[in-house]
């Protein structure tokens, strides 16, 4: 059955869909020979698709995985890096970084912590970087000094950012010292950087980010072993079910966003 190419270079966990709509754009990818454009459709039972110079066979299509890592600091969420700095994909065993197609949904920038998500099932990449999908995002913060309530309040009901407002978050107090806060924030969207800079703008500058839930995935669930800095698990049958909640109407006319 023809599909774009792109949905099927993310099928088969070659890229995710972005990714392969950019190296379609890039020209790496062939159809039959010639270079691909975007928007070509193939089908894979009878259609040469090539990417780099290498034919893709669709028996070839990897086992789908679904992987929650723990992030450390100084960690790069991307699948590879021009500086030469560790990313998340060398935290994982060779058996999945090699012929597998993983990537991370969305970012945890270099600084902060916590929860990502990876996967070669590029359907869902899509489907969890839409704009129209809020899934929410947990996260702990420390900032700098004492949050005062109106500043909390300004926070919840949406702060401009780049001349749009952010959303309504859940922003609460945790713990507090003389010299900084301890905030559980709930966001909906994932604007680059967000939190920090939110905080920055409201003057309590972000210490520490740790991310602890995706949606109702949570780092740490009560009643079982916390996951280490560096470590990561599969997802359990329900949480993957959670996560395609939704999957079925067409999401592929708005453009991805990037994540927090």
């Amino acid at each position: 059955m023809p599909e774009r190419v792109q949905k099927i270079l993310s099928q088969w966990g070659i890229a995710s869909r972005r990714q392969a709509e950019q190296m379609i754009l890039d020209g790496r990818v062939k159809l039959n020979g010639v270079v691909a454009e975007l928007g070509q459709k193939a089908d894979p039972a009878c259609d040469r698709v090539e990417v780099d110079g290498q034919v893709i066979q669709a028996t070839e299509r990897p086992q789908l995985i679904y992987l929650l890592l723990n992030k450390p600091a100084g960690i790069i969420s991307t699948c590879d890096d021009p500086h030469d700095r560790r990313t998340v994909l060398e935290l994982l065993p060779k058996s999945l970084r090699q012929g597998q197609g993983l990537h991370p949904i969305g970012r945890l920038d270099v600084e902060s912590t916590g929860a990502i998500l990876l996967t070669n099932d590029g359907e869902l990449t899509h489907y969890l970087t839409h704009p129209r999908h809020h899934i929410p995002k947990t996260y702990e913060v420390w900032v700098n000094g004492e949050v005062s309530r109106s500043v909390l309040q300004h926070w919840r009901e949406g702060v401009m950012l780049d001349h749009r407002k952010t959303l309504p978050a859940s922003v609460e107090v945790l713990r507090r010292t003389p010299s900084s806060t301890l905030l559980r924030i709930i966001l909906r969207e994932g604007r680059n950087r967000q939190i920090r800079r939110v905080a920055e703008q409201l003057g309590h500058p972000v210490l520490q980010l740790h991310r602890s839930a995706i949606g109702d995935i949570q780092l740490h669930p009560s009643g079982k072993p916390a996951l280490a800095a560096g470590q990561y698990r599969p997802l359990e049958d329900f949480e993957i079910r959670v996560l395609k909640q939704g999957m079925n109407p067409p999401l592929e006319k708005l453009p991805a966003q990037t994540k927090e």
